[in-house]
């Protein structure tokens, strides 16, 4: 993740051509351009994330390292979804925990499974991410890793893949280990690509109470009564790590009825549990209030249609396969305009998909983000006439 100081040009955001998000490394500040500064906080570390438009709003201290107390458990559950996708487990399974479930205390979080007695994998799930069950996490790594020990290899893996640069996991809970460690940059990474990577999964976050062996367990995020558009997404404590937050809304986007907009917030080591409450409700409001989101294109729209040599049409539709936006101060948005650039010379074949040029948004005079232009439909290549016709138009056009 990178981030720019205050004062700094915003610099540019690479929007992937196949997805809303980019790779979590090519988030980009927009605090450079804000209007409005955020709000105090009493957070350690915090970073305020408009995971529509892949930017960070805003942050503090984001690559200073901390403790995720049970935050861990958010890659527990995107290894567990990746599982559950790939159809290696089913929610259905039954599961029998080992005798390492046994360890978990009296004073940690336990959804209150018992060794050697079946359960689903359902419930493991839900207990894990509602109730925040150290036990449970331990089964569900137990049962994707083949053990806990083979489970956080994958996790250290998985981060580095999704580009997590400060992270380093010994368990799958969160207990306190010197070699146990991320920073709020990472946790903002990790949150954008496990809502981004596995929506059929991600409601479970905003459930309010799971039931396990007749006991009612709520779920620790107080934002999910205090703010009905906020649905997730993880808390956490030790005493090393403070409270700890990961909170995220969707509410509609301004004028576009077919859009919403989501922001994440993180909290790391906040002092009191309140804190990191009223902290998060007071970033995503400004987070909202401070800045509009653009919707730039729509999915499949027609940006512009150059020119192509040696193919069965004279041109090809370009533009992007998913809606693409863009963040800026309140206000600014309508000095942001595009700048379409792209080959002089396009030669057939051309596939659907296939780069073809670039979008650039300027403002001021100034590159605040740009993504690539692709093409939207295949251009066969022409027959020999047609080749041979366009190499002619073209060694004619080398004379001029």
């Amino acid at each position: 993740m990178r981030f720019v100081p205050s004062g700094l040009s915003l610099p540019s955001i690479s929007v992937s051509a196949k997805a809303a998000f980019v790779l979590p490394a090519l988030l980009a500040a927009a605090s450079a351009f804000a209007q409005v500064p955020p709000p105090d906080v009493t957070a350690r570390s915090w970073v305020l994330v408009d995971a529509t438009s892949n930017q960070v709003l805003a942050s503090g201290n984001p690559d200073e390292r901390v403790e995720p107390a049970s935050l861990t458990k958010l890659m527990t559950a995107y290894l567990v979804f990746d599982a559950l996708k790939s159809k290696k487990i089913n929610m259905d399974q039954t599961v029998m925990p080992s005798e390492a479930v046994r360890r978990v205390r009296t004073d940690e979080s336990r959804m209150f499974i018992e060794a050697n007695k079946p359960v689903t994998v359902h419930d493991l799930v839900y207990g894990m991410i509602v109730q925040s069950g150290n036990d449970a996490a331990i089964a569900l790594a137990e049962l994707v890793g083949g053990s806990e020990g083979n489970f956080v290899t994958l996790m250290n893996a998985a981060a580095k893949r999704i580009g997590m640069k400060h992270t380093n996991f010994a368990d799958v809970n969160g207990m306190p280990d010197p070699q146990h460690y991320t920073t709020a940059g990472d946790l903002a990474v990790l949150s954008t690509r496990l809502i981004r990577d596995f929506p059929e999964y991600y409601s479970i976050f905003s459930v309010k109470d799971f039931t396990y062996n007749k006991i009612k367990q709520p779920n620790r995020n107080r934002l999910l009564w205090l703010d009905p558009t906020v649905d997730g997404l993880k808390t956490g404590h030790t005493k090393a790590a403070g409270y700890c937050l990961i909170a995220t809304a969707q509410r509609p986007l301004a004028g576009m009825p077919d859009a919403k907009r989501r922001l994440v917030a993180v909290m790391m080591g906040e002092p009191k549990e309140h804190n990191r409450v009223q902290d998060s409700l007071k970033m995503l409001n400004y987070g909202y209030t401070a800045y509009d989101a653009l919707r730039l294109y729509k999915a499949d729209q027609v940006v512009d249609s150059p020119r192509v040599y040696k193919g069965t049409a004279d041109s090809v539709q370009a533009g992007v396969t998913t809606d693409q936006y863009i963040t800026v101060p309140k206000g600014l948005g309508e000095k942001v305009k595009p700048t379409v650039t792209h080959s002089d010379l396009l030669v057939a074949p051309i596939k659907k998909g296939q780069q073809i040029g670039t979008v650039k948004m300027m403002a001021d005079g100034k590159e605040v983000a740009q993504f690539p232009l692709v093409a939207l439909q295949d251009v066969p290549e022409a027959g020999i006439f047609g080749r041979l016709w366009d190499s002619a138009l073209l060694w004619w056009q080398k004379r001029k």
